[in-house]
């Protein structure tokens, strides 16, 4: 890998045959939900199955929402998980017990809406290994993230955090590159945006999602960039 590759998450996979599909086309990273009002929900033995069959050098990341220990015991004593992503309300605290507790990298999901959700990812970059960068959830949503929504990419232009981050929120293949342009992310994750319907992952756009973060990072790299 160069540096001035960009690493991909495709998240919320649920087949078998999505894990060799993100694989070949260039994926560092596989998410699994663990959050029954999703979709991309997986039962544990289901998450167990898939990520047992990720080959090594491919990080596997357990996407939760306000859990308790007892969910991420389970989660970590079944599944073969390399990341615990905290896609709640977590405080900066309880991202600190988390690591304490299993000794896995914590990706700490923090949504943005406008400037002054800035503030809090500097109090996250303090305790958590990396960041997850996503659109605010719209009032009334009943499940986090953007929801396929993307926020304003300037608002992140310029600024960089003392631990790697990933941009996501409503990321598409026809939409990647301008988003790593703007906000010079060298990782992104992406999960709807490369989904025939919601739930179900699209080979041809996955390949695609990825080779234009690729070509975008490569770009970005000819001049000059960093995480």
């Amino acid at each position: 890998m160069t540096t001035s590759d960009i690493r991909v998450k495709i998240c919320g996979l649920t087949d078998p045959a999505d894990i060799p599909a993100a694989i070949v086309a260039g994926a560092a990273y596989l998410g699994f939900v663990s959050f029954p009002k999703s979709p991309r929900h997986l039962e544990l033995e289901e998450m167990a199955a898939l990520t047992l069959s990720v080959p090594e050098g491919i990080a596997k990341v357990a996407l939760t929402v306000d859990a308790d220990d007892a969910l991420l015991d389970a989660i970590t004593g079944t599944a073969a998980i390399d990341i615990l992503q905290l896609h709640g309300h977590e405080s900066p605290t309880r991202v600190r017990e988390v690591k304490a507790r299993y000794g896995l990298s914590v990706m700490k999901v923090i949504g943005i809406a406008g400037p002054e959700d800035l503030t809090q990812i500097d109090f996250y970059a303090r305790v958590a290994d990396q960041l997850l960068i996503d659109a605010k959830p719209p009032q009334g949503a009943d499940r986090p993230g953007g929801n396929a929504q993307a926020f304003d990419w300037a608002l992140l232009s310029g600024r960089r955090w003392p631990v790697p981050w990933m941009l996501a929120g409503g990321l598409t293949p026809e939409n990647v590159a301008t988003a790593i342009r703007t906000t010079g992310a060298r990782q992104v994750d992406v999960s709807s945006g490369v989904e025939s319907a919601p739930g179900i992952k699209d080979a041809n756009l996955i390949r695609a999602f990825i080779e234009a973060a690729h070509g975008a990072g490569r770009a970005s790299g000819s001049m000059g960039s960093g995480d």
